[in-house]
């Protein structure tokens, strides 16, 4: 078996024993929520009768370990099970939901992507001059503050003060796909000013490090400008740790986009999981936490892989 798929099968292996553990914590941390499903439905008239009664029907009265067995056995055919707070089919509430999600996440990552590759080469190539350290400043104050801030930032002048896109992200299926460019700006935005930060500067070091190799000494002896130097020479050597920054945010982006849709109203999957908080709905909570869970791995998994295709030396240990 070639070494590289190999190494492919191990990590799936590695992730789906990680996603099992995984599951274990989401449905123990979900078991430790606040609140009743049923008081929340029935209400503050409900009696101790009624319940006892809805909770045995909802499946609630069973024993934790015996319910996360069948969650689990439901989950591996494909089967979520069914909302407790209005019986919908969770495979049907979170469809849509995690569609609009990733549009989000690729909307920003064809954003940032090109941005800070192209914006680390070049603060590569102007090291330490104003335009290298303008953007070194910019960068860690975008990183230095959390997505909502940056969220309420763009809302206040983008959409209050300049009123140049909407402040609530509502899709729906009638739009163009103009449309929901248009309405999913400001969140895409969000993301980008906060991801582009880390794939810039580690593109930037990553540039920087090879620059003092003897290859790219004799590259510069032999009278080659700095430019090609570096996207000739250092870039496709510095691929795999840009890769492997590049996919970890590209994890980042569909995971951790909770805040900004929950700031912007977006009707993604990190909305709904906030939503199923709050009214404690624990299936959909369980499933939305494994689908990110699971998203996480596999990219994580793929960052791997294209770090290994582009450099095989490190296949090897020594």
């Amino acid at each position: 078996m070639h070494p590289l798929a190999r190494m492919v099968l191990q990590r799936l292996g590695l992730g789906l024993v990680t996603l099992f553990v995984v599951s274990i914590i989401i449905f123990s941390a979900v078991e430790l929520l606040p609140g009743d499903i049923t008081q929340q439905i029935l209400g503050q008239a409900a009696t101790p009768e009624t319940v006892a009664a809805f909770r045995k029907e909802l499946g609630l009265d069973r024993p934790p370990v015996e319910r996360y067995f069948d969650w689990l056995g439901g989950v591996m055919t494909g089967d979520f099970g069914k909302s407790l707070a209005n019986q919908r089919e969770i495979s049907d509430l979170i469809s849509g939901r995690f569609g609009n999600t990733l549009f989000l996440a690729g909307y920003a990552a064809v954003i940032a992507i090109p941005l800070s590759v192209m914006l680390g080469l070049l603060a590569a190539l102007y090291r330490n001059s104003f335009f290298d350290r303008f953007i070194n400043m910019a960068t860690l104050s975008s990183i230095s503050f959390p997505e909502f801030f940056v969220a309420y930032i763009l809302i206040v002048f983008l959409a209050v003060r300049a009123q140049m896109f909407p402040a609530i992200s509502s899709l729906n299926d009638d739009m163009t796909l103009l449309d929901m460019f248009y309405r999913a700006f400001l969140p895409a935005l969000t993301l980008t000013l906060v991801v582009t930060a880390h794939m810039m500067r580690m593109t930037r070091a990553a540039i920087i490090n090879l620059l003092a190799s003897p290859y790219i000494e004799m590259a510069r002896l032999k009278g080659m400008s700095q430019a090609r130097v570096i996207v000739k020479h250092a870039l496709p050597n510095a691929l795999a740790p840009i890769i492997n920054v590049i996919a970890l945010n590209l994890a980042y982006l569909v995971t951790g986009v909770v805040l900004v849709e929950v700031v912007f109203v977006y009707p993604g999957l990190g909305q709904l999981l906030v939503d199923s908080v709050a009214n404690r709905d624990i299936t959909v909570v369980q499933a939305s936490c494994l689908i990110f869970a699971g998203v996480y791995i596999l990219l994580n998994l793929l960052a791997d892989i294209l770090s290994i295709a582009t450099n095989p030396r490190l296949m090897h240990r020594k």
